[in-house]
């Protein structure tokens, strides 16, 4: 069974650069592998419905469906003129303004697309009002974006924790010191990047203008504290911070900011519907893959090759780096995330990884492989909303790549990175 899972894998992964959608890329493979094992088709119903029958996945619409009130209502614009104000003084201002907007915006959208679609849109346009070319602007949005889904409430956690049986609310509290990291190494490369290039600054314009944005923008700058302080306490569940945070949401949109219309909302929950309707699709088919790679002894076949090369965690972590890097580079992460997490997830436990340092190491891979050619989603949505060519983009970026790659390295060879704070505010 091993060698005809093998030989599927391998029609399947020629088929993607082929164009089709990759949830019937996926699904068709585990069908024919249950039809050429000999496996009865009922297990196929089976799996599918197991899989979308997930308590902890009631949380990706809603946070999918806050995400894009956020970004209706101007809560993009309050944020990035908070952003401003208080970092917009130091030399390349306005591109630590777009760190500082994208952590906020991330302890609430849980997406680097959203980020890059929503608050992008706003922090590109000011920043070439500014006189930044459009290479920088989108370049340093892009990177930023990429801190969305590590700095909780996170959309790929959910997806990591639901198929790696591991808890969301620890992985949520594991992504804060990450993310912050991420946030300063990037605001380092900036400041390097500022001086040499003499990057604009804003004068401080004092602190009755850091107050006055302050006040424009405190109630969506509450939401992350919200949710956070929720989960840390106990009065919800990751799953129920989902639902509290999109009512948060549309009562900021309808009835404080009211910045959009009930009659705008059908058109917000179709487009949340859409697109669960893709992650969920994903979710079924992975399941289905996943249970023939199993009962293939794809991961434990693959597992003992990785152990045979060593047994040192630290030695498969750094393969499991090099892997995802390249995956990254050609698989969209969500899909990338289900096929593999079967695969190697076994094997680090078996070498004695903490699931939720693998699982942070897992996302930001792949967060990185968002802004990476050739299929690098967010730097095709910041690419659009800059005006600027895809490969030149692509160029752009490689030096916040590096600031990217350096906080990776960090958070494999340092374990309690990831693992302090989980230890510190969740019994164990």
């Amino acid at each position: 069974m091993t060698t005809l899972m093998g030989a599927i894998l391998a029609a399947w992964f020629v088929s993607l650069f082929l164009g089709p959608t990759l949830y019937a890329a996926m699904g068709l493979a585990g069908f024919a592998f249950l039809v050429l094992s000999g496996i009865p088709g009922i297990v196929i119903p089976q799996k599918v419905a197991m899989a979308a029958n997930s308590f902890p996945l009631l949380a990706a619409p809603l946070f999918i469906l806050m995400g894009n009130v956020m970004n209706s209502a101007g809560i993009s614009y309050r944020i990035f003129d908070f952003a401003k104000a208080i970092v917009g003084w130091m030399r390349g201002g306005l591109c630590h303004a777009n760190i500082i907007g994208s952590v906020i915006f991330a302890g609430m959208s849980g997406s680097a697309v959203a980020d890059a679609a929503g608050l992008g849109t706003v922090e590109i346009e000011a920043m070439k009002k500014e006189g930044y070319d459009a290479e920088t602007a989108g370049a340093i949005t892009a990177a930023s974006a990429t801190i969305g889904p590590i700095i909780p409430p996170s959309l790929p956690m959910i997806v990591y924790g639901v198929a790696a049986e591991t808890s969301i609310g620890a992985l949520f509290i594991a992504g804060i010191i990450p993310g912050l990291l991420m946030a300063a190494a990037l605001m380092v490369m900036v400041r390097s990047l500022a001086i040499r290039r003499n990057l604009p600054s804003h004068p401080f314009e004092g602190w009755r203008a850091v107050w006055r944005a302050f006040r424009r923008a405190v109630w969506a700058l509450i939401a992350p504290f919200l949710l956070i302080g929720g989960m840390f306490s106990g009065v919800f569940t990751p799953t129920e911070a989902a639902a509290v945070a999109a009512v948060y949401a549309l009562v900021l949109g309808l009835y404080v900011y009211r910045e959009f219309t009930w009659r705008e909302l059908p058109q917000l929950i179709l487009n949340t519907v859409e697109t669960t309707g893709v992650v969920m699709a994903l979710v079924m088919t992975a399941s289905l893959l996943g249970y023939c790679l199993t009962v293939a002894r794809i991961p434990q076949e693959f597992g003992g090759w990785l152990t045979a090369l060593s047994t040192n965690p630290l030695v498969f972590l750094l393969i499991v780096n090099a892997l995802l890097l390249v995956v990254g580079c050609f698989m969209e992460a969500l899909a990338a995330m289900l096929v593999l997490i079967p695969i190697l997830v076994p094997t680090a436990i078996a070498l004695g990884i903490d699931p939720i340092q693998f699982g942070l190491v897992f996302v930001l891979n792949l967060m990185i492989g968002t802004i990476t050619p050739p299929v690098g989603v967010v730097l095709f949505v910041t690419a659009k909303v800059a005006g600027v060519p895809f490969d030149r983009l692509a160029r752009a970026t490689v030096p916040y790549l590096w600031a990217l790659i350096a906080v990776l390295a960090l958070i494999t060879v340092w374990p309690p990175v990831t693992t302090f704070l989980p230890n510190l505010l969740l019994e164990k």
